[in-house]
C-alpha cells in the first residue's frame, strides 16, 4: 500500500510522491519561548517525530527544521515585566522545551533556526516582495498586499471578500487594505531592532517562516506541519509570501495539521489559564506513557487531556511493556521451547504487521498502529506462558522471535522505548551480548522470510550503537 496523506491544501488524500526521490524535506512550526512549554506543544512534535521515523523505515533520507520566534510582542513582554534580556528569556525556555524533547524520545532536528539569527534574509525578501510590487512601506512599517496575490485563501478556503476586519485580521490606518499584513515592525522606543531600509525593525511574525524554508530546505519543500490553529492567518500568509518571492508553485507540496489539545473539554490556552506545563508532566509521570498518550488519536481528531486519561495511558504502557519482557524473557531462556498456542501467535503476529503499516500509510494513523500493537501484546502476553503451562512446539522460539522483532518494529517507529531489565533479566551477567543475539536470530528470521525492511531496522539501530553485523557465508557476525 501506497503512503497517502490527507493534504490540507487539497482537502483529499494524495498519494506522498516527494518532490526529489529518496528524499523528503519537512518544516515544522516551532514554539514562542517566552513561557514554560505545555503540554499542547508537546503533540505536533510527537507526531513529526513518528512521521520522521516512518519515513526513514520506508527508505527516505528526511530533513526536518523547526523554528524558534526569538523575537515577537510576548517576548517583548515579558522582558519588560521581568527585567530580563529577550535572548535569556528565550534561551531558557528554549533548553527547557529540548530537555522534555529529550526525554519524550523526540529526535532533535536538523535546525533549529531562529528568527534573530535570519534578519539579513528576511530584509531580502521584503525588499523583494516591495520591488515585485507585492508589498509596501507606510510610516517604517512594510505591509503585503493581499489583494495582489491572486491565489490568496486557497489554503485556508477563505474567501478575501468574507473576511471582515477584527476576525484574526489587524486593523491599521497604515495599511491599504485590511487584509494586508506586517511584514516588518517599525521599533518602537525601547523595543529591540535592526537597521533596515525602512528604519530601526524587526521582522513580522509571518515573514520569518517563509525565510527560514527558503534558507534551510529551499523555495519547495514536500511537508509543512503545524498546528491547525495556524492555518489562517499564518500558513495562509506563508504561501503567498514564498510564491510571490520565488514564484515557484506550491510552496509546499503536503500541508499537515494536528489538532488541538483541549483540557477536560476545553482549549488549553496560557491565556485561560488552563494549561499542563510539559516539564511538570515528564519529570512526574514516565514520559513514554506520556507519548502514548499524544498518539492514542488521530493528528486530525482534536486530543483531550485528563488525569484520568494519563493514568490509562500508563496502564497501557505497562501492558506493553509486560509483552516486551515476556518475550524477551523467553528468548533469553533456551530452556523455554513451548507456548500456549504457536499458530495463534503467529497469526496475531502477520495480523499486526498487516495492520500496523496499513494504518501508518493512511495518513499516519497512529491511533490504528497503537490498537494493531495492543492486538499483538494481548496475544504475546496470552501465549507466552510459564513452561509449565505451555505446550512443547518445535516452532515456538520462531514464533516468539518473530513477534519479538515486529514489536521492536514497531515500537521503535512510533518512538516507545521499554525499559528492558526485568526482575530475572536484571540479573543477568551478560545481558547486553545475550540481547545482541536475539536481535541477530530475529534479523535472520526476517531475512529468511524476505522481510528486508525489518531486517535493515535492526541493522541500522545496532549500527546506531556502534554495533557492526556483517553477512558471511559462515553466517552473521557481530563486530564492535
Amino acid at each position: 500500500m501506497a503512503l497517502k496523506v490527507c493534504n490540507t491544501l487539497s482537502r483529499q488524500y494524495e498519494e506522498f510522491v516527494p518532490l526529489e526521490e529518496g528524499k523528503v524535506s519537512i518544516y515544522v512550526c516551532g514554539i514562542t519561548p517566552y513561557d514554560h512549554s505545555h503540554i499542547g506543544h508537546a503533540r505536533p512534535a510527537v507526531f513529526w517525530d513518528v512521521v520522521r521515523r516512518y519515513l526513514y523505515h520506508k527508505g527516505y533520507n528526511v530533513r526536518l527544521v523547526t523554528n524558534f520566534t526569538d523575537i515577537d510582542d510576548k517576548l517583548i513582554r515579558r522582558s519588560k515585566e521581568t527585567g530580563i534580556p529577550i535572548a535569556a528569556i528565550a534561551e531558557k525556555y528554549i533548553q527547557e522545551y529540548l530537555e522534555c524533547m529529550d526525554k519524550l524520545g523526540v529526535k532533535r532536528a536538523d535546525v533549529y533556526p531562529r528568527a534573530s539569527e535570519v534578519i539579513p534574509e528576511i530584509i531580502d525578501a521584503v525588499q523583494a516582495l516591495i520591488d515585485k510590487g507585492y508589498a509596501y512601506e507606510s510610516s517604517g512599517d512594510v505591509y503585503f498586499r493581499a489583494g495582489r496575490f491572486l491565489d490568496y485563501g486557497k489554503l485556508s478556503g477563505r474567501k478575501p471578500e468574507d473576511l471582515m476586519p477584527g476576525a484574526r485580521v489587524e486593523v491599521s490606518e497604515l495599511k491599504e487594505s485590511p487584509l494586508d499584513w506586517a511584514l516588518w515592525k517599525r521599533s518602537k522606543p525601547g523595543e529591540p531592532g535592526w537597521p533596515s531600509p525602512w528604519g530601526n525593525g524587526r521582522p513580522g511574525w509571518h515573514i520569518e517562516c517563509s525565510v527560514m524554508v527558503h534558507k534551510h530546505l529551499g523555495p519547495q519543500i514536500d511537508m509543512h506541519g503545524g498546528g491547525t490553529e495556524l492555518v489562517f492567518p499564518h500558513h495562509e500568509n506563508e504561501v503567498a509570501q514564498a510564491e510571490a518571492v520565488s514564484g515557484a508553485e506550491p510552496y509546499v507540496q503536503y500541508w499537515v495539521h494536528t489538532e488541538l489539545l483541549n483540557l477536560e473539554g476545553e482549549k488549553m490556552s496560557k491565556s485561560l489559564g488552563n494549561v499542563v506545563y510539559l516539564y511538570e508532566l515528564v519529570n512526574n509521570h514516565d514520559p513514554m506513557a506520556v507519548r502514548l498518550y499524544l498518539l492514542s488519536a488521530h493528528r486530525r481528531k482534536v486530543l483531550d487531556f485528563s488525569g484520568e486519561l494519563l493514568r490509562s495511558a500508563e496502564k497501557g504502557w505497562e501492558r506493553i511493556q509486560t509483552g516486551y519482557r515476556n518475550a524477551l524473557e523467553f528468548l533469553a531462556n533456551p530452556a523455554a521451547q513451548g507456548l500456549r498456542d504457536a499458530s495463534k501467535l503467529a497469526e496475531a503476529t502477520s495480523q499486526c504487521r498487516a495492520a500496523f503499516f496499513e494504518a501508518m500509510d493512511n495518513d499516519f494513523s497512529t491511533q490504528g498502529a497503537l490498537a494493531a500493537v495492543f492486538d499483538l501484546i494481548t496475544a504475546i502476553n496470552a501465549h507466552v506462558v510459564p513452561q509449565d503451562q505451555a505446550v512443547p512446539d518445535p516452532h515456538a522460539r520462531k514464533r516468539v522471535a518473530e513477534a519479538f522483532g515486529l514489536l521492536v518494529q514497531c515500537l521503535g517507529i512510533l518512538g516507545l522505548v521499554p525499559r528492558t531489565a526485568g526482575p530475572a533479566l536484571s540479573q543477568e551477567p551478560d545481558l547486553g551480548g545475550k540481547l545482541v543475539d536475539i536481535l541477530v536470530d530475529v534479523r535472520n528470521t526476517a531475512r529468511q522470510r524476505k522481510d528486508y525492511a525489518t531486517a535493515d531496522y535492526i541493522r541500522n539501530k545496532l549500527a546506531e550503537l556502534g554495533i557492526v553485523l556483517e553477512d558471511t557465508p559462515s553466517g552473521t557476525k557481530v563486530r564492535m
